[in-house]
């Protein structure tokens, strides 16, 4: 492990009630941060390269279904 300046002061997690509800925010704010993340890559135009190659790969599986 590397020491770094920071690592040596890190405090202890909040223990109790008030823990608990720092911890939900947290997960909250990385779920938050998830589901953002998600929605730009799903509304991210598909490359025609990519496109391409499925028109292909359906292509070859039409030929070979109606062998």
């Amino acid at each position: 492990m590397i020491d770094t300046p920071d690592s040596s002061r890190r405090k202890a997690a909040p223990t109790g009630e008030a823990g608990l509800e720092e911890a939900r925010l947290r997960q909250q704010a990385i779920g938050v941060k998830l589901r953002h993340m998600f929605d730009e890559v799903v509304n991210e135009p598909i490359p025609d390269e990519f496109l391409a190659i499925l028109r292909r790969a359906d292509d070859n599986a039409g030929e070979k279904g109606g062998e």
